[in-house]
């Protein structure tokens, strides 16, 4: 399976596990590159020593590439990029914020730089900027948002209309098929999360996991769009985030409400009534926690059964 993203990366498979704060540690990271993807740690949760340890155990547990995720909204985001050059990562992706600001840095020191959106217009601003691939995120895909609200199945054909450099799509994506369909559309590779953090290796609690498992349809929402649209599992904390949109919540409102490390609070300590649970809406195709190359297999295995199914359609003019 080889295109422009097995090439820029030099990895087995166009898939790639997303930096999800929580739940993107180097367990996960180095199992789902050592199962032919390109594996990520999520830096947003991480203080700099932190990330220095994650990078140095991922290196030691795999000989194939990883990343690491960074958004760039992250306070000591210096210090960060420090280390990433010094400890030799050699895929950055970044988020939440100008691209411009250190894709020449990272460029610089050899490093391949994909940056995430949620519309044509950052796609071409990142394009601008100088990254190698942009990841285009629908308005499906768990964790922070765009505010246009554009679903997968629209962004990607337009993004690929107008951008040139390689194409990942991430939103929605759970399944080998789901990955066949963002190719179709015109994406050269995908990015999935959600079906990560239900995986044995992701750092995010085990009740939280197991929150995502038993999660249906329609048990997500976009919400807190004033801050950071982010989207969340139903829990008490979401209620109490609805209740307080109907009393005309503002933005100090809602700051005072979410306060310090809710997300750190719902998923990675498990507490599911009072923490911020962040998942897409895929998570209602999601029924079981496994290893993350068992996931991997699946992804493939699905994808190109799904191929066959395609090439057996008939369609006469």
């Amino acid at each position: 399976m080889n295109n422009r993203i097995t090439t820029l990366f030099n990895v087995k498979y166009p898939l790639v596990q997303a930096g999800m704060i929580w739940a993107s540690g180097w367990r996960l990271a180095a199992a789902a590159s050592n199962a032919g993807a390109l594996g990520i740690i999520g830096a947003g949760s991480m203080y700099p020593e932190v990330l220095r340890e994650h990078i140095r155990k991922c290196q030691a547990a795999t000989d194939n590439p990883f990343g690491v995720n960074v958004p760039m909204l992250y306070p000591d985001i210096d210090k960060i990029m420090d280390i990433i050059v010094t400890e030799g990562v050699k895929i950055v992706f970044t988020s939440a914020g100008n691209p411009k600001t250190w894709t020449p840095f990272l460029k610089s020191h050899g490093i391949t730089v994909v940056h995430v959106v949620s519309s044509v217009k950052f796609a071409l601003k990142a394009q601008e900027a100088g990254v190698d691939a942009v990841v285009a995120e629908g308005f499906e895909a768990g964790g922070h948002n765009g505010r246009e609200e554009t679903t997968t199945f629209a962004l990607i054909p337009m993004v690929r209309e107008r951008l040139e450099i390689p194409l990942i799509a991430a939103g929605g994506i759970a399944t080998g098929r789901g990955m066949l369909a963002a190719m179709v559309l015109g994406a050269d590779g995908v990015q999935v999360g959600s079906r990560f953090v239900a995986s044995e290796e992701a750092s995010s609690h085990e009740a939280f996991k197991q929150m995502v498992v038993d999660a249906g349809e329609g048990e997500t929402q976009l919400t807190l769009k004033e801050l950071a649209p982010v989207r969340l599992l139903k829990n008490k904390f979401f209620d109490d985030v609805q209740a307080l949109y109907q009393k005309g919540a503002t933005k100090d409102d809602l700051k005072a409400l979410l306060g310090r490390a809710r997300a750190k609070k719902g998923m990675f300590e498990g507490d599911l009534e009072e923490g911020e649970l962040e998942i897409g809406q895929v998570s209602g195709l999601i029924h079981e926690i496994k290893p993350a190359a068992a996931i991997v297999e699946e992804f493939i295995a699905d994808f190109v059964h799904a191929q066959k199914e395609v090439a057996a359609f008939q369609i006469h003019p």
